[in-house]
Order: structure tokens, then sequence, then C-alpha cells
């Protein structure tokens, strides 16, 4: 199956430089240099100063407003942002057991889902975007007409690889990942977590150890729960992501039979790893022939600039696995997700035959109509947009609301923020209070399969912001008083 990659290396110099512009005019504005109402320089102006371009002045300063720093007055130009009691710090990079761990986290995690489909619950705990941010209603026209046009293939069996029109959509988003995959390429399944079930089952055997990041996304650890495998941990940074050295350290002293990796926005800490991690990520798996499992989940969630690149775009032996799904940008319900799984593919398919056949045909010619006619790009748009507003508004509420020796995460992507505790508070005492008062959480035991994270939470800002979500966190912040 087609593995091949084209270089971007102008797009991420751009990306790094933007950046490089934002974190320095942060500096000034964390320092006290540039405080609360001050003008920032005008574009043109910024543009001399730092030696760059106007769009790349621009691309940052839509950076800086993403994060909540600045803010565009019409016909003014762009001000310091007067905030609260001021920014918090980010949690410090993890530091997880080295030691092969059996995980238990399915009962834990089927408490949080419970809470989740409570319709009282404020919907802080299960990673999902609110109804109010997807396109409910043109999703519905274009599936009741694909019904109506579809025929006998709209309720016979999608036979793996699946919807050719749907993987000829996916051969076409590639581009935008910094890769090049054919139609030919891809598995069709039945939501993302189909996908990495699949992609865990054709590399690993019951005892085998597979590498995860940590904290990590607990739909996978119960995945590797279920298939009977230990995890090994290997340390996160909030901004950065994986540890490759203790990756590399890791593999030295113990067989690894995968690695399992969200290089894009990680859930629950939504960390981007750079590019020139992603290429050394690759090479430290192929010394060893360990096949790369990537969720790229969350790619599309970028708040501001490209898609960032995949590391399978680095790949050029077939060696990484290659996920995402539909779930998180356009229809959860849908269950419609894909898989890249490069050498792996005849063994992905035959699993794919085995445990569900097939995945509902309307859903995915639903979804490759949405694509195909430019809905998608437009959608994607806005959806940016508003987590980025949600991301900052929760992060500002957090913020005033809890005691000042929290600590939150900062994504440049996604949908949910990492938020650690005072040290002495327990999550999983704040989960069962929490519920009490209708609100639901995400405690960090169950982004760990070594049960850590006792004092950090995971929050959901999918939901568009209202008064209900600012009073719920206003809740949290006197709970974990409470507790402290």
């Amino acid at each position: 199956m087609p593995t091949g990659a084209r270089q971007h290396n102008s797009s991420s110099a751009g990306d790094s430089l933007y950046r490089q512009v934002a974190d320095k005019i942060e500096s000034l504005i964390l320092s006290g240099a540039l405080q609360a109402g001050d003008r920032v320089p005008s574009v043109r102006r910024a543009s001399g100063q730092h030696g760059v371009s106007v769009a790349t002045v621009v691309q940052a300063y839509v950076t800086l407003e993403d994060r909540g720093l600045i803010e565009a007055r019409p016909k003014s130009g762009f001000f310091v942002r007067a905030r609260g009691r001021g920014r918090v710090a980010e949690p410090m990079a993890s530091r997880p057991s080295r030691a092969a761990t059996m995980v238990e986290v399915g009962s834990l995690q089927a408490r949080v889902f419970d809470a989740a489909r409570l319709p009282e619950a404020v919907p802080f705990g299960a990673a999902y975007p609110g109804e109010e941010n997807l396109p409910v209603v043109k999703l519905n026209r274009i599936m009741a007409a694909v019904a109506r046009s579809a025929g006998p293939r709209g309720v016979s069996y999608d036979m793996p690889p699946g919807c050719e029109a749907l993987r000829r959509q996916l051969a076409k988003l590639s581009l935008d990942w910094g890769t090049q995959l054919s139609p030919d390429a891809f598995i069709t399944t039945c939501g993302g977590t189909e996908a990495l079930a699949l992609c865990l089952r054709a590399v690993t055997k019951p005892g085998d150890v597979v590498a995860v990041e940590s904290p990590s996304y607990f739909g996978v650890l119960q995945q590797i729960e279920e298939l009977g495998l230990k995890a090994i941990e290997i340390p996160m940074h909030p901004r950065d992501g994986m540890n490759l050295d203790a990756l590399e350290s890791a593999l030295k002293v113990r067989r690894v039979a995968a690695c399992l990796a969200v290089p894009n926005f990680n859930n629950p800490l939504g960390s981007l790893m750079p590019d020139e991690h992603k290429r050394r990520l690759i090479e430290i798996l192929a010394r060893r022939d360990v096949p790369l499992i990537e969720d790229d989940i969350n790619g599309a969630l970028v708040h501001s600039g490209l898609h960032p690149r995949v590391a399978q775009s680095f790949d050029r032996h077939g060696r990484v696995m290659l996920c995402g799904a539909f779930s998180k940008t356009i229809a959860p319900g849908y269950r419609v997700g894909w898989v890249a799984p490069g050498r792996y593919y005849a063994k992905v398919k035959a699993l794919k035959l085995t445990s569900t056949l097939a995945t509902a045909s309307l859903p995915q010619i639903a979804i490759a109509e949405f694509v195909a006619n430019g809905g998608y790009d437009r959608h994607l748009r806005a959806l940016r947009r508003n987590f980025s507003e949600q991301m900052r508004r929760m992060s500002e509420a957090i913020s005033a609301a809890f005691p000042v020796e929290i600590k939150v995460t900062r994504p440049a992507g996604g949908f949910v923020l990492w938020v650690e505790l005072p040290k002495h508070v327990s999550a999983l005492e704040l989960h069962e209070r929490a519920l009490a008062e209708r609100i639901s959480i995400a405690p960090g035991p169950m982004f760990s399969a070594s049960q850590g994270f006792e004092n950090f939470i995971r929050i959901n800002c999918g939901h568009r912001w209202s008064p209900r979500l600012e009073s719920a966190i206003g809740t949290l912040g006197k709970l974990v008083e409470t507790l402290r």
C-alpha cells in the first residue's frame, strides 16, 4: 500500500516562525512589559521589528488571540486583553513509572460514561463536541438525499475496505496532512476506537508490551486492558508531546510490540509534537522495527494555521498505521472512522471482516458527499474558531474560580483542557462530589495505566460557552476549595 509522503518543509518553517513571534510577544505580556490595554505594535511595524513577513505577523497575532492574550479592536489594531488574576502556569512534564503495567481502567471509564449520559449533567466529562457545533441540518439533508438515491447500495454490506467514494475523499484530504495516500491505502471502520483496536490486534498478542503516552486517552488504555497487553508509559510534555529520549531508553531494555501515539493534540494534554520530533520518532522505532499506531483524530482541529503534519509522512517502510475518524468534527453518532495500516493492510482487513464485518453504508456515503461538496472545509473553519474561543473562555473561568496554585494546559488544537489541582486534592473524590451537583468531569487516573495523575482532571470544552457552563465551573472551584 502507498506510504509515500511529499515534503513541505517551507510550511513547517513558516509555522515555526509565526510561533516564535507569538512566543516573544507573549513573554512581553507575561513579564509586564506590555500590560492590559496597551496597544500591540501594528502588523507592519512588528514585521520590521521581527524581520518577518506581514503574513507571518498576522498569523502570530491570530495565535495570540487564540491564547487569549490580545484582542482586535475595529479600526484601532490589537490590544493586550484585560485578565483576572493573571495567567496560570502549565503543568510540568509527566513522570510515570518505568515498569510495564497491566491496565485496569474499564470500571472507572464506565462510571464516567454513565454520568455523561445523564441529560441534566453539565458535560465536562466525555470529550465530544456539542451538537450546536456540528452541521446537523446539512448532514440530515445529505443523509435523506443519499437514502433516496442509493437504492440497494444503502442497505447492503459495504465490505472492507469500505466506501470507495469516502476513501477517495480521504486520499485528497491526506495532502493536507503532509502525506499522499491512495484510496486503496484506507480501510473504513466503525469509528476511531475500532481503528485503534484493529491495529493493536494486528501487531500484538496477549502479554506483549505497548508503549503509550502518559497521560493517554483512556479508550486506548481500555483496549490494551481487554487484549491482555501491558503498557509502558512514556513521559509527556504539555507542549511538545512524547519524551523521545525516554522512549528510546525504554526500547533498549525491553521488547515493545508497538508504540501508540497522538502526535497532533494528544488527549488529554493537547500537546503538538514538532515535525523534527515526528521524524525522530519514526527513526527510533524503525531501528527496532516497532510499528507506530498513530491516532490523528484531533489533527483537523488545529485552532489556526494548517493541519499539522502527520508522523506517517516521514515513514518510508509502511510501519505506521495511521488512524482517524469524523467523530470529533462532523458526527460522533455516525461512527465512521478509518485506518491506513501500511504494511499491515492485509491483516487489518481480515480482522475487520471477523469483528464488525462492515461499516454502515449510508453514513459513509453521506460524509463522502459532505467532504466532496466543500461543506467539510467551511465547517472546519467555523469549528476551529468555536473551539478556540470556547477553550479560552473555559481557561479564564477556571483561572478565576479555582485556587491560585492550579495549572492548566494551553493547547493549540482540540477541545480539552488538562487541569492540575492542588497537590492533596483527589480527582476521584472531586468526581463523586461533582456528580452530586450534576456536573460530569473526567478524573486523571483514567488516563494512566498505573492510575497516576491523582490530582488532575480533564475538562471538555466542546460545548458552546453559556451561563450554565460558567456557573458549573464556579461550583467546581468551590468543591476544589473544600477538598484542599
